[in-house]
């Protein structure tokens, strides 16, 4: 179970009750070296109680940190927590610990701490507020590593989920296992994300295309993959042929069955107008349709256009939009090319 701290009103009392001298002898004591020796030679007390005790050993630590002696801070409370296994407040006095060496920018050392404190030592309470949560918090802004993130953001889930916004945290987890090439949980993670109530609606720092990349991901995952080629000269030969020879169905069974796009050069691909369901019927009846010779010159290694003509007379000109599929959870259709929009009018 938790323990509370006693805070400033009994640490104060405590100290009156321990810490008093002549007023004659107050007015010597005007220095931070002076006050610590007092308060060092009161600890040495055999009969002092956890309170009083805690309050001693805080102010000790509190003065050096407010004159920035972090070293001496350092060492003091790493010594006290070595030589008395025992306190009640260890986790507390190692919390001190990690964020003084923050303060010096030592993040590696800070971030021992943290997790020696998870590790080691039961949960205290701070003013209301979890140590342990604190150390996640802390860890979590601070850590490098994936997998180390990704043993965070689960704890933090599990352990504090009323404490957090969880579809953020599912989110940035995903990230992490994706950064780690660790697809299964990656993709449980996303697919997690996409089932809470606020996913479509949350503002994520970094990430403004959250609900709707995690939602292409997820959906490419369980769809059949079966309309990717093998090359890009394989996806646009066939479409040239099913063109010539007004093969509509061919033309429909080419295209992307998820996150397929029609729009102008003005919109969005994540434009939820831009993603409506058609067949190519409707536009090649009747029609005599063209496309040049070569790919556009607009062509990347992973992008490509081939401009046609002749669909619409509202709308003649559609560059037919090719890509290469990013998907490292399958080798066998990672690579691949797919058809996966249409931009339509003249580029601008």
């Amino acid at each position: 179970m938790m323990k509370k701290f006693f805070f400033a009103a009994v640490c104060t009392a405590s100290l009156i009750t321990l810490y008093s001298c002549s007023s004659s002898s107050a007015k010597t004591i005007n220095t931070i070296d002076q006050t610590q020796r007092q308060l060092k030679a009161l600890l040495e007390k055999q009969n002092l109680d956890s309170g009083s005790r805690y309050a001693i050993v805080n102010q000790i630590a509190n003065n050096q940190l407010s004159v920035k002696d972090y070293q001496n801070a350092i060492l003091f409370l790493t010594d006290w927590v070595e030589r008395h296994p025992d306190d009640t407040y260890d986790s507390y006095w190692l919390l001190m610990t990690a964020y003084a060496y923050l303060s010096t920018g030592a993040e590696p050392f800070a971030e021992y701490y943290f997790d020696r404190i998870l590790r080691q030592y039961p949960d205290l309470l701070v003013k209301g507020q979890s140590i342990h949560f604190i150390c996640l918090k802390n860890l979590i802004r601070i850590s490098k590593i994936p997998r180390n993130r990704i043993k965070y953001f689960n704890e933090m889930i599990n352990r504090f989920p009323s404490n957090v916004s969880i579809t953020e945290l599912y989110l940035r987890l995903a990230l992490e296992y994706e950064k780690d090439s660790d697809w299964s949980p990656a993709l449980k993670s996303f697919s997690l994300f996409l089932e809470q109530p606020d996913a479509s609606t949350i503002q994520i720092a970094g990430e403004p295309n959250a609900y709707n990349e995690a939602r292409q991901l997820v959906d490419f995952n369980n769809s059949s993959k079966d309309w990717t080629f093998e090359s890009l000269p394989a996806l646009e030969n066939a479409v040239k042929k099913a063109i010539s020879s007004y093969n509509w169905r061919a033309l429909d069974n080419y295209r992307s069955k998820v996150n397929f796009f029609s729009m102008s050069w003005k919109q969005d691909e994540m434009d939820a107008n831009s993603q409506e369901e058609f067949s190519m019927r409707n536009y090649m009846r009747g029609q005599r349709i063209y496309f040049s010779k070569n790919l556009d010159e607009g062509t990347t290694p992973n992008e490509a256009y081939l401009k046609t003509w002749g669909w619409s007379q509202y709308v003649s000109t559609w560059y037919l939009y090719f890509r290469k599929v990013n998907f490292p959870v399958d080798p066998d259709i990672h690579g691949n090319w797919e058809w996966a929009g249409i931009y339509m009018g003249d580029k601008l």
